[in-house]
């Protein structure tokens, strides 16, 4: 949904009166408008730092920090957002804190910042407080709570009739009332444009005048609304694997998932023709992969992580394949694709599709993706189906499905930050998931402050691939020294 002039997600954050979710999208549809009135961050209290609770991973500290449950109404109930860093290993040469912002959505920046430091660079390491957070409704912030009894009876993707639709259209709306009353009125308020104060909340309870940030893949969308809601509070800002926000409708999304996850696999196909120690080098791995989805439809497949157990041809792509594409890990999946279609088939049985985690909650607040009936969804399933014939119901169908009939608070729109400084956008050519020319779109949305890095290489996540990629995010992040613009790296990991 393009937009006309001033962002509205700036609108909403700098408006001094309360403003209700029905009233930004008037704003988004050019109902109404309003004046511009500057608006601090409204947190509560310092950040008490305190070694966290894990003594495997020691040196990281942990924090709350209490926020508004609806930025809109600063003074009405509030929530603890749980928040970690690690102080930057040379005080001498410390920048700063960079707030790391995590993916998903449903990942725990806190968990990354405890056990997972060294997915940054040793340089940044040594040069700035690694901070991140929770994300409202995730981990220790107030994490979405659903009845997993109603969650184990969601239905699957794989929709046959309208009878089928309205089904699951019934099924998200039953959900939803059991998750907002098992989770509380946070529940109704966790889309970006919310995190967005947030973050701006976190910047200010760091003691930073600016803020320098690094968001991974689904924390790209918060960085590109953060600079586009307070472009001049940016002081540097890197978007890894790169979400486009602006795709306006379910047919663009689900397309675009499709092509950039069969890219990988036809990458997958390629390397195993070339690789003598591919395990099925010299076959016709798509016929074997295949008949493995034709088991697994079936229910004849176990399930390699539980024996005795059937693998559903949806869980066969999602958790097999696409899992080993994030780090192009083709090695790995074809010593398991050999594996299992060695296996002893299974009795023929009935599979079902693991539920969603709360995360769809996140994901639906933010994706506007209407389908009006069966005859949609099925013209969608097609779609995708022409699109990665390889990988039937990947999981953006699972998600567009859970959205049915699911409200929408921070709908899609074009970019408008102008007035951010250079901020730098890094992504792989064979991205799974955020596919290359998403990248390129929110480039061009950013203009003259977009600065594309390209990885001529594989897999989701880029920013230490190699050491031409870690010296030019490096540089750009301790010496704001940003790469010239066409900048590319040569794939360095092997497979």
């Amino acid at each position: 949904m393009p937009l006309r002039g001033r962002s509205a997600l700036r609108r909403i954050a700098e408006r001094g009166t309360a403003m209700a979710v029905g009233a930004a999208m008037a704003v988004i549809t050019g109902v109404a408008a309003a004046p511009a009135v500057h608006a601090s961050p409204s947190a509560t209290g310092a950040l008490r730092w305190a070694p966290c609770d894990d003594p495997e991973t020691p040196g990281a500290e942990c924090a709350t920090l209490s926020v508004p449950v609806d930025w809109a109404h600063p003074d009405g109930p509030r929530l603890d957002l749980a928040v970690a860093r690690r102080k930057a290993t040379d005080p001498g040469a410390r920048v700063g804190s960079m707030v790391f912002g995590p993916g998903g959505p449903g990942d725990s920046g806190v968990e990354t910042v405890v056990g997972r430091v060294g997915r940054f660079s040793p340089e940044v390491r040594r040069r700035f407080d690694i901070v991140s957070f929770d994300p409202r409704g995730v981990g220790g912030s107030n994490p979405v709570t659903c009845s997993g009894d109603l969650l184990a009876e969601r239905p699957s993707p794989e929709l046959k009739s309208q009878a089928d639709f309205d089904t699951t259209v019934a099924y998200n709306k039953r959900l939803r009332a059991d998750c907002r009353a098992r989770t509380g009125p946070v529940f109704d308020h966790l889309d970006t444009a919310q995190t967005v104060r947030d973050l701006d909340a976190l910047r200010a309870a760091l003691g930073e005048r600016k803020l320098t940030f690094h968001g991974s893949s689904y924390g790209t969308l918060l960085g590109a609304q953060y600079a586009e809601t307070y472009p001049r509070r940016v002081r540097a800002m890197v978007l890894e694997s790169v979400m486009d926000h602006s795709v306006p409708t379910a047919r663009d999304f689900l397309r675009a998932e499709a092509a950039t996850a069969e890219d990988s696999f036809r990458e997958f196909v390629k390397w195993c023709d070339g690789a003598a120690d591919c395990a099925l080098h010299g076959r016709d791995v798509r016929a074997v992969w295949q008949g493995l989805l034709a088991r697994a439809g079936r229910g004849e497949l176990e399930d390699p992580a539980k024996q005795g157990t059937s693998l559903s041809s949806s869980d066969l792509v999602n958790k097999i394949a696409f899992r080993k594409f994030y780090k192009a890990e083709y090695a790995g999946l074809a010593t398991a694709i050999a594996g299992m279609e060695a296996s002893k088939p299974l009795p023929a049985s009935p599979t079902s599709t693991a539920p969603l985690p709360g995360a769809a909650s996140l994901f639906c607040s933010d994706w506007y993706l209407p389908v009006r009936g069966y005859q949609e969804y099925a013209s969608l399933v097609a779609m995708m189906n022409t699109t990665a014939p390889d990988l039937p119901y990947l999981l953006p169908l699972h998600m567009a499905a859970a959205c049915l009939g699911t409200p929408t608070a921070n709908p899609q729109h074009h970019l408008d930050a102008r007035g951010a400084p250079p901020i730098l956008l890094s992504n792989a050519l064979h991205d799974p998931a955020t596919g290359y020319p998403w990248a390129v779109s929110v480039a061009r949305q950013l203009g003259r402050s977009g600065v594309l890095l390209t990885y001529e290489g594989h897999g989701h996540g880029s920013v230490t691939s190699g050491p031409c990629m870690e010296d030019a995010v490096d540089s750009y992040l301790t010496d704001l020294t940003a790469p010239p613009r066409g900048t590319s790296c040569p794939a360095a990991v092997p497979f």
